[in-house]
C-alpha cells in the first residue's frame, strides 16, 4: 500500500452522505467513492437521487441510496436504518443536505424557522445520535458537517440560516468532545460562495457574485468540487488527530 493509499485511501469504508444528490454533497460523494468508499446517498428527490446514484457507479464505482424528507424525525429515523442495509453501518457521516430560507428577519415566520432547524441542524445531530456511538463502539469514524460563512458573520438576511450553521460549528465540538477518544474525528467544512441549486437565487442578484468574487483572495467564487477534496481528508486517515474543527474552503473570503 503507497503512501497515499494508507493515509487517504478509502477503500473497506462505508460513507452516507446527505444532500448526496447534488451541489457540494453530489460532489462529496464522488469523491468519496473515487477513493475507495462505498457511498449511500440520502436526499428527497428520488429521481435525482437515482440519477447521482447511477452515475457513480458508470465510472466502476459503488453506490446506492435512500430518499427521506430529512425535516421530518421519523421518516429520517427509518431512512437512517435502511441507509445501513445497503453496506452496514457507515463508517463516515456527511451531512450536506440543507435549506436556504433567508427572508429578512422581521419576515422571517415560525415555520421558517422550524424548518430550516430541522433540516439544517436537527438531522445532524439525530444522525450523530445514530451512528456516532456504533463508529466509537468500533473505534473508527469520522463525521463531517457542512457549515456556512453564515456560522462566524452576519450577512445576506442570514437569520435562522445562519443560527442553524453557527450551530452545526459547535455540534461538531460537542460530538468531538463525545466521541474523538474513541478513535471518531468530528469535523466540519465552511465552504465560500459556491454555485449550487442552492444559492442560484443569490447568483441571480445583479452584481452580487461579482462583489463576493472580490471579497475572496482566489478572485473567483467557488464551485461544489472545491471542496470534495478537503472532505477525502477529513473523511481520511489522516485526519485522526484533527477534531472539533471548521475548515475554512472559501478562495480566502473569510480571511479577507
Amino acid at each position: 500500500m503507497n503512501y497515499l493509499e494508507q493515509h487517504f485511501g478509502l477503500g473497506g469504508r462505508t460513507a452516507l452522505v446527505t444532500g448526496g444528490s447534488s451541489g457540494i454533497g453530489r460532489a462529496i460523494a464522488h469523491a468519496l467513492a473515487g477513493a475507495g468508499a462505498r457511498v449511500v446517498l440520502m436526499a428527497r428527490r428520488e429521481e435525482q437521487l437515482k440519477e447521482a446514484a447511477d452515475e457513480i457507479n458508470s465510472l466502476g464505482l459503488q453506490a446506492s441510496w435512500v430518499s427521506a424528507n430529512l425535516g421530518d424525525r421519523d421518516a429520517l429515523h427509518a431512512a437512517a436504518d435502511r441507509a445501513a442495509e445497503a453496506y452496514g453501518e457507515p463508517d463516515i457521516l456527511v451531512t450536506s443536505a440543507g435549506v436556504n430560507l433567508r427572508p429578512p428577519l422581521d419576515e422571517l415566520s415560525e415555520r421558517d424557522w422550524d424548518v430550516t432547524m430541522a433540516v439544517n441542524l436537527d438531522a445532524p445531530f439525530l444522525l450523530g445520535q445514530r451512528f456516532g456511538p456504533k463508529m466509537a463502539e468500533r473505534g473508527w469514524g469520522r463525521i463531517v458537517h457542512l457549515a456556512s460563512q453564515q456560522s462566524i458573520r452576519a450577512f445576506g438576511n442570514s437569520g435562522a440560516y445562519g443560527v442553524s450553521k453557527a450551530a452545526i460549528c459547535a455540534l461538531t465540538r460537542s460530538q468531538a468532545e463525545a466521541w474523538a477518544s474513541h478513535g471518531v474525528s468530528v469535523n466540519a467544512i465552511a465552504p465560500g460562495f459556491v454555485r449550487t441549486p442552492l444559492s442560484e437565487p443569490a447568483f441571480e442578484v445583479p452584481g452580487r457574485a461579482e462583489e463576493l468574487a472580490a471579497r475572496t483572495l482566489a478572485g473567483r467564487n467557488g464551485e461544489a468540487e472545491d471542496c470534495a477534496g478537503a472532505a477525502v481528508f477529513l473523511a481520511s486517515e489522516a485526519a485522526r488527530y484533527v477534531h472539533g474543527q471548521t475548515l475554512f474552503v472559501d478562495g480566502g473570503f473569510s480571511a479577507h
